[in-house]
């Protein structure tokens, strides 16, 4: 059985709390809006590592889905009907993913941060855009192109997912430098 430590419960329940903050501030985009969240999903999976950065996203979830208003349109359990859940279910896979591929890594360098992200972020988009697609056509009624899905819920928020994934990786590099061994990930 593996143990959790206070700190770990701590941190992830920050990460948590970030990610939904992140939510608030956003850019209304069509279908997709821009938001902070992921941004705070690269810094879940790179600072705690792949188990606690899955939790944090987890428990992210789970608030918003006992109806407590922390998504970007709202919350409760209809929420997995909005057709932008799957970003939300990307956010807990791609933040896992992300610490898997730090935890693994002997020198932890700005490239390693950067690519970490891309292919956290790379998930996120592969649910995101997937579950847009279904939803739309299977949910809503509402008939849609793979090519349109791709269009709206890939290329437009694409640009400011990507600057995220090079701020995040910059911050996490230096962050880790400076609290080496305040962070389960890094500890010695």
């Amino acid at each position: 059985m593996v143990k959790i430590k206070t700190k770990d419960l701590i941190l992830a329940a920050l990460f948590a709390a970030l990610t939904a903050v992140g939510a608030f501030i956003k850019i209304p985009i069509p279908y997709v809006p821009f938001t902070l969240q992921v941004l705070f999903v690269f810094f879940a999976g790179s600072l705690l590592g792949s188990r606690l950065a899955l939790i944090s996203q987890l428990v992210y979830l789970g608030i918003g889905l006992i109806g407590i208003p922390i998504f970007t349109q709202g919350g409760g359990p209809s929420y997995i009907l909005q057709p932008t859940f799957g970003y939300l279910l990307g956010f807990a896979i791609g933040a896992y993913v992300i610490g898997k591929i730090i935890e693994n890594l002997t020198h932890k360098t700005f490239i390693n941060f950067l690519l970490a992200n891309f292919i956290g972020l790379t998930v996120v988009y592969l649910f995101g855009v997937v579950y847009l697609y279904l939803n739309l056509n299977f949910i809503t009624g509402t008939t849609i192109s793979l090519s349109k899905a791709i269009k709206i819920g890939f290329l437009l928020p694409i640009p400011g997912d990507l600057l995220l994934c090079i701020i995040a990786a910059l911050i996490s590099k230096k962050v880790i430098t400076q609290v080496r061994g305040a962070l389960p990930i890094y500890e010695d």
